[in-house]
């Protein structure tokens, strides 16, 4: 089992920043696939950033190219989203999610189905 703990939420005003963190525990041999998705409320689940262990990605949703930059620590077991500029359209409840071998990187919609999920870090971005 893969247990995912993301960190690094909060509030901040509108072209502010914020990291966010992702720390894996747990049978992390199993993950191929990292990922960052976001859900606003009443909205449907979005995929922002992807990559995986092979030197695929990151991948971006467009509407965060430019602004957000994904990165990860193989050895540490961990992944990262940098989002500067905040945009108000971000807020969101911000998940980190990891699948096994033979998973895609692709953002898509709808996302795809990641095996392991973080419990999620809220993003508010107030203008």
């Amino acid at each position: 089992q893969v247990v995912l703990v993301e960190s690094g939420g909060g509030s901040v005003q509108a072209g502010g920043s914020l990291r966010l963190s992702c720390a894996a525990s747990g049978d992390t041999y199993r993950i191929a696939c990292m990922g960052w998705f976001r859900q606003a409320p009443g909205k449907e689940r979005e995929g922002v950033a992807a990559l995986d262990r092979f030197g695929d990605g990151p991948n971006y949703v467009d509407s965060v190219k430019g602004r957000f930059t994904m990165s990860r620590d193989g050895a540490k077991n961990m992944w990262y989203l940098q989002m500067n500029n905040l945009r108000p359209e971000d807020t969101a409840m911000y998940y980190c999610a990891a699948d096994n071998w033979q998973c895609t990187t692709a953002i898509q919609a709808p996302p795809p189905p990641y095996s392991f999920w973080g419990q999620g870090t809220q993003v508010t971005v107030s203008s």
